[in-house]
């Protein structure tokens, strides 16, 4: 269902530059693992986990992403700046944007968007 994710990234994306951010790539891959959207916040590097879910999920979309997830999230942060190196000395930033969306029959289906700015802290990355 990568149609589904591409779908809620690509609103994810709105909803940052909306906010003033600016996209930088989307979907970075690489062998230690995939950034949904990197984006510039001014002067900051920002790699952003998107994660949606149903209102009734049994982990919400922020809980859902793991210390492992963290962790491949930065090893993935890590190969960027070393493939990208005009971002090497920029301050970079780990962001979680967590889409929730009502999964209950008649309600209006509009998603709310939680922006955790700094969720996660990788110590290792530098």
């Amino acid at each position: 269902m990568r149609w589904w994710g591409d779908h809620w990234e690509n609103r994810a994306l709105k909803y940052l530059r909306r906010q003033g951010l600016k996209r930088v790539t989307c979907n970075y891959l690489c062998p230690a693992g995939e950034v949904d959207l990197i984006m510039r916040d001014g002067h900051t590097l920002v790699f952003v986990e998107v994660r949606f879910r149903a209102e009734q999920a049994w982990v919400s979309a922020a809980e859902s992403v793991t210390p492992a997830k963290q962790r491949k999230v930065a090893r993935t942060a890590a190969h960027f700046l070393q493939q990208h190196r005009e971002f090497a000395a920029w301050p970079c930033r780990f962001d979680v944007l967590a889409i929730t969306q009502s999964d209950e029959p008649g309600k209006k289906a509009r998603p709310h968007y939680d922006w955790i700015q700094a969720a996660f802290d990788a110590p290792f990355f530098h």
